[in-house]
């Protein structure tokens, strides 16, 4: 049972390396765009139609997260979905049915922010923050900071498929249409540590702000699966 168990590591471990380099090969083959003033719509419930978001970076220690969006549902939905061969929700931002509350998942874990507003048809500012040295999570939603909630602590390590418009319950997977995201996503960032308030106040602003250097929406690497649609914002 020994001789098997190690031999079960080594295929893992040789999967994981595989992943790692077709991830890195896709990535390098792709050309960044820049969608300033552009915006994906996604105009359909969809058990398929997503967007994803290519890196070459397999460790993070610390993230921020920012973007505006804008939807007519008040049923649950994902927004941000970042998962590795070994961890389906290692950064997730979902947006429950329950009004007024924002779910955000890093390392398997998972913390609800309360009394919050999202109004229909309504462009919304959000910047999520995560710490891994002691697992602090906190948000941004138009301008004004939450408190900050723990989530987990540790670091997010693996080959990421990151997806926007639906929620990942297997790698690169498992997406259920009753949690796709109908409407619009714009002006998307993230960056590998966790922005100052006077740096998420520009994002906010739209002035000068420092681009996110995992994703920039301004060079963005990305491949369109299905019905979602790049349009003028």
């Amino acid at each position: 049972m020994g001789v098997s168990f190690v031999k079960s590591q080594l295929v893992m471990n040789e999967m994981e390396k595989l992943l790692i380099l077709v991830l890195m090969l896709a990535t390098c083959g792709a050309t960044p765009q820049d969608l300033s003033g552009k915006v994906f719509v996604f105009p359909k419930e969809t058990n398929r139609d997503h967007v994803k978001l290519l890196t070459s970076r397999v460790k993070l220690n610390s993230l921020t997260v920012c973007m505006r969006f804008k939807t007519d549902l008040s049923r649950n939905y994902g927004l941000f979905s970042l998962a590795t061969p070994s961890i389906s929700n290692n950064f997730v931002l979902f947006k429950p049915s329950t009004g007024g509350v924002m779910r955000v998942h890093a390392l398997d874990g998972g913390t609800d922010f309360l009394s919050l507003s999202f109004s229909p048809n309504t462009w919304h500012s959000m910047c999520a923050t995560w710490r891994s040295d002691n697992g602090l999570a906190q948000l941004w939603v138009n301008g004004k900071p939450t408190i900050k909630r723990f989530i987990k602590a540790g670091v997010i390590n693996g080959a990421p498929i990151t997806i926007l418009g639906q929620e990942q319950d297997s790698y690169g997977g498992g997406f259920d249409a009753t949690q796709s995201f109908l409407g619009m996503i714009t002006k998307l960032h993230m960056w590998d540590y966790v922005l100052s308030d006077a740096e998420i106040k520009r994002y906010v602003d739209d002035t000068q702000f420092t681009p996110g250097n995992i994703f920039n929406w301004r060079a963005l690497d990305f491949q369109v699966v299905g019905d979602v649609f790049v349009e003028d914002q």
